[in-house]
């Protein structure tokens, strides 16, 4: 399967044009969160994608909620936070929001390493993890080398093994990848990320 995958488009309209034009190359979009600024005008950001036909997996950033982002979603999008769904035999799960906790206060939806946890204790045998914020450690260091990842989303990672992790969210990491095992762990970015990706239980039907 062809995947495109983005996060953080923020509502750049430039950006959603050339993400559209390339979604038409693809079997499956994965859009990991923050499509619009400090929660304004979501709608807005939704229409900048309208030409994109193939599915989309959206989670939200910390710049939409869970429910804002239900509400203006495409309708061949499917919204995941703290679920797991299958796309023609991909399975993925997709947990949004920033983690930790970010001082953005008075806008930001936010969770806590807890109750991520908690979230991601859901998400069992997938071929992708999205999430908006990175693994605690890998593509999640600031301008200033602060590491701002996820405990919470590493241990998942550690513990599924998913072929494909993909965030977002810290933005001077965009376009950095690493291993943590034997998932390949990538943070987007507003650009066209592609990834080859054939579901699991396909691979050893043909390795058998």
């Amino acid at each position: 399967m062809k995947i495109l995958a983005f996060s953080d488009l923020h509502r750049a309209a430039p950006a959603a044009r050339k993400l559209v034009a390339a979604s038409q190359e693809a079997d499956l979009v994965i859009a990991a969160g923050d499509f619009t600024n400090h929660r304004q005008d979501l709608s807005g950001a939704m229409a900048l994608l309208e030409g994109i036909t193939a599915p989309i997996v959206m989670v939200p950033g910390n710049n939409e909620s869970e429910d804002e982002l239900r509400a203006v979603a495409p309708r061949n999008a499917v919204v995941l936070h703290g679920q797991q769904g299958e796309i023609d035999g991909l399975k993925v799960f997709g947990l949004g929001y920033a983690v930790p906790v970010t001082p953005f206060t008075d806008w930001s939806c936010d969770l806590g390493e807890e109750d991520a946890s908690q979230m991601l204790a859901a998400c069992g045998d997938v071929d992708i993890l999205i999430s908006h914020s990175p693994a605690k450690g890998v593509a999640d260091v600031t301008s200033q080398g602060v590491s701002l990842g996820s405990v919470a989303v590493r241990e998942a990672v550690e513990r599924v093994q998913p072929q494909l992790m993909v965030c977002g969210h810290i933005h001077d990491s965009w376009g950095q990848s690493a291993m943590i095992g034997n998932t390949r762990v990538v943070n987007l970015g507003p650009t066209a990320n592609w990834f080859e990706i054939e579901p699991a239980l396909k691979m050893s039907q043909r390795a058998s």
